[in-house]
């Protein structure tokens, strides 16, 4: 019977490796192969010097050379190596090998699993840290179908052996907890970083599949590790799948929108389509490279300090209705964002907005955190020939339309706000619509929850539908009262 102290107090007792690749190892039914390129066998050295690996390892191989590599698992279209494409070939090379070397009449309780990965860590002039793909092909029970894991993670570290030795824990902590976890992937997530600092790297994609995770919404589990801090954003594009931030953001120009769209107003979209005919007209801007992202920070997700994951599903659906991508980050504040986007591309951005959003960017309260204040963040925010697209509004008090011209900065701004406008940073959106600017996503939300008829005029073709058609944001179909009918 285990002693325990008057005082003590609950806590999760992290698992050593040692403890987590022994388990592993010590069931004589799990049993798979391990292939690692690009970084040594780190994950499998963990499994090796635990013991038992035996009865686990059925092989483990490292095709480092790119020829051989090609002459086992072929070649890539793109002639690259480090890249999703790559990985799946690995893992199913490696599980159709298993399935043909091991028959099931002599095994009929292994469970087979087939961890790979293929990574390029710091080069020699220490300019490009390094990323890598790493992934698991599983069972859970002998008789099963496969469920995989792929992640795609991106080092921190600047030392190509510290790199390699976070790789190790990485792989080890994801094979304990798929066969472990699987049934509480929230916590599998988490889990990754067990002995793991979130300095040593970053995990922007992650998606499950497979039978044990057919409930899972990968959507969701993007969203968790922004939540957990483990990345500072991730990307789904318009078929709502989980992308990797720089396949779409790779030396393209960048048209963003940030908002709540809670839901998307027919507002949101003229300022999108609007600013989208600006862009693509600017000097060295090719609309065949040009993509454009509506982004939602964290801090818009919260009802009450909480992030109510069910309502981040709904805006996702309807934006990706309308053919949009979507980015989900941390960042507070614009600048932020934009040079989030620098570490993809150097081409041009442009950010489109609102008058009250461009007001509060020139708000010294939102930059008191940093050493520099205003002066730093604005530094950062243009530094890339950035340009701000603005959408004007009407005053709800005087109806006077409100742009770039007359809009009202606070007192100690106005002179470095002109600075700004007057040197082209700031382009009015002049083609608008005047009977649209009164809609508010508030007021839409607001109409719903009452059952209020007439918001449906107020969002773009098809998203009343799919409103009413899945219940989103509340909606829930009540009769009309007589003094509604009239």
């Amino acid at each position: 019977m285990e002693i325990t102290i008057k005082g003590d107090k609950e806590f999760n007792d992290v698992p050593s490796l040692k403890s987590k690749a022994l388990r592993i190892n010590l069931n004589e039914n799990i049993y798979g192969t391990f292939a690692e390129i690009g970084a040594g066998q780190e994950t499998c050295r963990h499994f090796f010097r635990a013991g038992g690996a035996s009865g686990t390892i059925a092989k483990a191989m490292s095709a480092y050379d790119k020829d051989f590599s090609d002459a086992v698992y072929g070649t890539e279209d793109d002639g690259r190596y480090v890249t999703e494409a790559r990985l799946r070939k690995m893992l199913s090379h490696e599980m159709d090998l298993m399935e043909t070397r091991l028959t099931r009449e002599k095994h009929p309780n292994k469970i087979f699993f087939t961890y790979a990965n293929t990574v390029a860590t710091i080069d020699f002039a220490k300019q490009f840290k390094g990323h890598g793909w790493v992934g698991i092909k599983y069972q859970v029970e002998a008789t099963g179908d496969y469920n995989e894991i792929i992640l795609h993670l991106r080092f921190k570290e600047t030392d190509a052996r510290l790199q390699q030795e976070t790789l190790g824990v990485l792989g080890t902590n994801l094979i304990y907890g798929a066969f472990y976890k699987y049934n509480e992937p929230k916590k599998l997530l988490r889990y990754l970083y067990d002995h793991l600092d979130k300095d040593q790297l970053e995990i922007d994609t992650i998606n499950f599949s497979g039978p044990a995770f057919q409930n899972i919404d990968n959507r969701l589990m993007s969203l968790q590790l922004v939540k957990n801090n483990m990345t500072d954003a991730v990307v789904f594009g318009p078929d709502g799948t989980n992308v990797l931030p720089a396949r779409v953001f790779y030396k393209k120009n960048i048209l963003a929108l940030r908002g709540s769209f809670r839901p998307v107003t027919k507002v949101n979209m003229a300022m999108y389509e609007k600013s989208y005919e600006i862009f693509i007209k600017e000097s060295k801007v090719n609309p065949n490279k040009t993509v454009v992202v509506f982004e939602i920070t964290l801090s818009n997700l919260r009802a009450e300090g909480e992030i109510d994951e069910q309502d981040f599903i709904d805006r996702a659906d309807l934006l990706c209705s309308l053919g949009q991508s979507v980015m989900i980050s941390n960042f507070q504040e614009y600048f932020k964002v934009v040079e989030y986007f620098s570490n993809y591309t150097k081409a041009r951005m442009g950010l489109a907005m609102g008058v009250s959003n461009l007001v509060d960017i020139f708000d010294e309260k939102y930059y008191r955190h940093i050493s520099g204040g205003i002066l730093e963040a604005f530094g950062k925010l243009f530094f890339k020939d950035l340009k701000v697209y603005l959408y004007p509004m009407l005053d709800p008090e005087t109806g006077e339309l409100i742009n770039s011209e007359n809009l009202k900065v606070y007192p100690r701004m106005k002179e470095l706000y002109k600075f700004f406008k007057y040197n082209g940073k700031v382009i009015d959106i002049e083609e608008y619509d005047k009977s649209i600017m009164g809609i508010f996503s508030r007021e839409i939300l607001r109409m719903i929850s009452e059952g209020d008829r007439g918001w449906e005029t107020m969002v773009p073709e098809g998203t009343a539908d799919l409103i009413k058609d899945y219940r989103l944001f509340g909606y829930t179909r009540k009769p009309l009262t007589l003094s509604k009918r009239k």
